[in-house]
């Protein structure tokens, strides 16, 4: 269910954070559904738990998850929309980059290849 590159340069917590938001933004995990384990997804990804655990306390810290003590991990009701609050922050800051560059004296074929190299560069991954 989660894709992770152990070659890759961003950390293993991080994509595993980055999953969660994409399957829940996909409509692939809904609110209320529970996730696996920390020592289920570990071992399913061979993975150091403890990389597990840093991932979903930071899901847990956002309220994207919470913990039912003793019977798991759920995907919260407002997680779609804490997500999408996110998503929404940085679409503001890459605008606001923009201008900066902009007043720069960059053109807008400089920035848009910057962003299509980004994109072209996680295809890669």
């Amino acid at each position: 269910m989660l894709v992770i590159n152990k070659q890759s340069q961003i950390p293993i917590y991080e994509q595993i954070v980055s999953e969660y938001e994409r399957l829940i933004m996909s409509g692939f995990i809904m609110q209320s559904e529970q996730i696996p384990s920390v020592r289920a997804l570990a071992m399913e990804l061979t993975i150091n738990p403890n990389t597990i655990q840093k991932a979903y306390n930071n899901l847990e810290l956002r309220k994207i998850t919470y913990s039912v003590p003793g019977v798991g991990r759920f995907i919260s009701v407002k997680a779609k929309e804490i997500i999408s609050e996110e998503y929404s922050k940085k679409f503001d800051i890459i605008y606001n980059e923009a201008k900066i560059l902009k007043e720069a004296g960059y053109q807008q074929d400089d920035v848009l290849n910057i962003v299509k190299k980004a994109f072209k560069e996680d295809k890669n991954v």
